[in-house]
């Protein structure tokens, strides 16, 4: 590492992983994630809407960088890994546009307008 090495700004600990096996153990992304740095904590995600996914918190930013490097594209189970760093930004937007989709189709469904008459 260089000690005077300019990091882009979206560069931070947690990695967003998307497109991963089904059948994925924790044991098995440890041993692919942790290749690139020291793992504070591995989330994989369970429920319909997350399945596939997953976030991988390093322990500092280097080996969050090197993962994003080297694991973008890379073959587990013949998927091929989308590796990103996790954008609070991105995610919220997603999650609010959802509730807003959510919100529309019940007020369609109970006959409730939010237009001013």
């Amino acid at each position: 590492r260089k000690a005077n090495t300019r990091l882009p700004p979206e560069v931070n600990r947690v990695v967003y992983v998307r497109n991963l096996p089904f059948n994925i153990t924790s044991e098995e992304m440890y041993d692919i994630f942790g290749k690139y740095g020291a793992i504070r904590q591995i989330q994989i995600g369970v429920n319909k809407d997350t399945r596939r996914t997953a976030f991988v918190v390093y322990e500092d930013i280097y080996g969050a960088k090197n993962a994003v490097d080297h694991l973008s594209g890379f073959n587990v189970a013949n998927r091929y890994l989308i590796v990103l760093y996790y954008q609070q930004s991105r995610m919220t937007k997603k999650v609010d546009n959802k509730k807003e989709d959510d919100l529309t189709k019940m007020q369609e469904k109970y006959g409730v307008s939010t237009k001013d008459k």
